[in-house]
Parts: C-alpha cells; sequence; structure tokens
C-alpha cells in the first residue's frame, strides 16, 4: 500500500522561524550585509582603503572605474590578473565587472543616480561577521499581519526618499500604487516603492531608537490577485545599515512613520555577548 501521507502544513510561527534562521544565514554570506567593509566614491584619481590599486572616473556617459594595478598587487577582474589599466564595469551594466583582492577579500562598483560611481569592498572573514551574535526579534505577533487595499496608480507617483548620508536632500522613488487599511481606529496610506519585482516599505513605529533599531525597518510586499496587500510585520527586516556604516539606507517619509509601537519583527544586530553591533 502507497503510503500518501503528506508532511503538516508549518504553522505561522513555525514559518516565522524558518524565516528568521534564513536572515541570520544571509547577513554572514561572503556579500551579506554584514560583510561590506567600504563604500568609496571616486571623483579623481585616488587610491582606496584597504584594497591595492589606483582608481579614477570614466569619461561621462561610460560605466565603470579605470583601475590601474600591477600584477603583484594580486587583482583579478572578470578572472583576469591585473597588470596594467582595465576598466571595471558598474552594477548598471548589463554585464558588471566582479573583482577579487584575495581569498577573502572582494568588491563591485556601484553607480549613482548623478552617474558618478563607487568601489564596494566586502571581506567574507570582517570584524562584524567574526563578532555577529544574533538578529534579536520579536516573538511571532498575529496582531500585526494586516490585510490592506491595494490601489494601483496607472503610472505610478514619484515620491522623495530621504537617505541616512544624503543631508537632507531626497530621491524620488516610483511607488507604484497605494496601500491603506485601518488599525485600532486609526486609517494609514502607506507609500511603498519599486524594488526588483517587491514592493519595499520603509517605515518607522515609536519602537524604534527603543526597543528597535533608530533608523527604522523595511518590509518587502507583493499586491494579491484579489486587490489586497498582505503586510505580515513579523517579517519587517532591519535595513542594511544597522549592519555596517558603508550602507546608505532610505529613510521613512511622513507617511509611514507610525504613532504606535510595531511590536513585531526585527529589533537589533547583536554581539556574541549580546550587546549591541551598532
Amino acid at each position: 500500500m502507497t503510503d500518501t501521507a503528506t508532511a503538516p502544513t508549518p504553522t505561522p510561527e513555525q514559518q516565522y522561524a524558518t524565516f528568521h534562521e534564513r536572515r541570520e544565514l544571509s547577513v554572514v554570506q561572503p556579500k551579506g550585509s554584514l560583510a561590506l567593509v567600504n563604500t568609496q566614491w571616486i571623483d579623481s584619481e585616488q587610491t582606496i582603503w584597504g584594497v591595492p590599486g589606483t582608481w579614477a572616473p570614466l569619461p561621462a556617459g561610460q560605466s565603470g572605474l579605470l583601475l590601474k594595478a600591477v600584477a603583484a598587487d594580486g587583482i583579478t577582474v572578470d578572472g583576469e590578473l591585473v597588470d596594467g589599466e582595465v576598466v571595471v564595469r558598474g552594477k548598471d551594466d548589463p554585464s558588471p565587472s566582479e573583482i577579487s583582492f584575495s581569498e577573502t577579500v572582494s568588491g563591485f562598483v556601484i553607480a549613482s543616480e548623478q552617474g558618478n560611481y563607487a568601489l564596494r569592498v566586502w571581506d567574507s572573514q570582517s570584524e562584524a561577521i567574526q563578532e555577529f551574535g544574533s538578529i534579536d526579534a520579536y516573538d511571532y505577533n498575529p496582531d500585526w499581519v494586516i490585510q490592506a487595499q491595494w490601489t494601483e496608480i496607472p503610472g505610478g507617483k514619484a515620491v522623495g526618499f530621504e537617505h541616512l548620508k544624503d543631508n537632507g536632500a531626497t530621491r524620488d522613488e516610483v511607488v507604484p500604487g497605494d496601500i491603506t487599511f485601518t488599525k485600532d481606529g486609526v486609517d494609514y496610506d502607506l507609500a511603498a516603492f519599486k524594488a526588483g519585482r517587491a514592493l519595499q516599505l520603509v517605515f518607522a513605529d515609536a519602537t524604534n531608537g527603543d526597543e528597535t533599531y533608530s533608523v527604522g525597518r523595511f518590509l518587502f510586499l507583493a499586491p494579491n490577485a484579489d486587490g489586497t496587500i498582505t503586510l505580515d510585520f513579523n517579517r519587517a527586516v532591519l535595513p542594511p545599515c544597522a549592519f555596517s556604516y558603508n550602507f546608505n539606507c532610505p529613510l521613512p517619509p511622513k507617511q509611514n512613520r507610525f504613532a504606535v509601537k510595531i511590536e513585531a519583527g526585527e529589533k537589533n544586530v547583536l554581539k556574541k555577548d549580546g550587546s549591541l553591533l551598532h
């Protein structure tokens, strides 16, 4: 007789535990958030802290940076040892370059909206990875699983988001729809911008700076086919800047700032001894 029994469907609490375990594994990967040790913008020929070679901008309209190095520096770009000059293509290029400085240190080039470029340096054995203990998080809280209404905006709308290191300047992000719901008698109208195939909600609440990371948290979403959108704040994650000062994270716009405590999701990054990493 064939056994047709299937494994029981995991409970929401079990699914949450699996999600949390995977999050903790992700941040210690070779290009996980804890591995980023430098982001340096290049506006003239210069050296970069922690890695060899000299780096310079390319002519306007070209993607990436110009690297000058000798074979003894041990830098490879796209698998080839650099001995002379090479163009290192940025992440905005259809075929971005991969850079290796050593067995543990790697890099790639990122672009800004203004068209300048920076080198990001990753170390799979960074000090932060060595010190990392856990991501502190709330227990699963069903009260913060919200079924909201999703109203698509044809063509989307531009909403200005400040970033942590931009001194108050805003960057326009495309918000493709409105997220609305009522909780405990309060009406909410949230703005989530496009992040690849998902929507990214950048939010703050009354726990920030006390129980949770001061800057705010992220929640990644996708509209449902029936015109709703599920906001499971148990899946709220810390922004990359909670793990490395070398990230420049978006800040919550006014409409995404909750006056109440959202006691769900991730809280802070902890060292092995239980103290805050940052």
